[in-house]
């Protein structure tokens, strides 16, 4: 079982954020929130990572939704987006699997929004 779908790409860490950014608007997510793990890693610990984003994107239509059928659900929220460099030129980006996320949650009327946010999920990363 997988909880998230990835797509590696021939890019810069920049060029991929703002790839994954511009696949994540075209399907109606804005990104909310952008932590830079391998700056925070370094800032707070002195540990050495490599480039690795976490992007906080927000669909808001489905997360209004969610709120609405389950008021605990934003400790789930926003779905994340991981965009991390393995080698130059070689940046994996990553989108949590919503299913396998609410999967925890026993509301039905949850499980119908997370399979329309999965489907979005991966039609961005098929678009990148």
């Amino acid at each position: 079982m997988t909880y998230h779908f990835s797509k590696t790409l021939p890019l810069s860490m920049d060029a991929a954020c703002e790839r994954a950014t511009e696949a994540l608007k075209a399907e109606g997510f804005g990104v909310l929130t952008e932590i830079d793990v391998q700056k925070t890693l370094k800032a707070k610990i002195g540990v050495d990572f490599r480039p690795y984003r976490i992007l906080g994107a927000c669909n808001p239509g489905f997360a209004h939704q969610a709120l609405l059928a389950e008021d605990k659900i934003g400790t789930m929220l926003p779905c994340n987006v991981i965009v991390q460099e393995h080698a130059p030129g070689r940046v994996e980006v990553s989108a949590v699997d919503p299913i396998e996320s609410m999967k925890a949650i026993d509301n039905p009327t949850l499980g119908g929004i997370a399979q329309q946010v999965r489907d979005k999920l991966m039609g961005v990363i098929a678009a990148l």
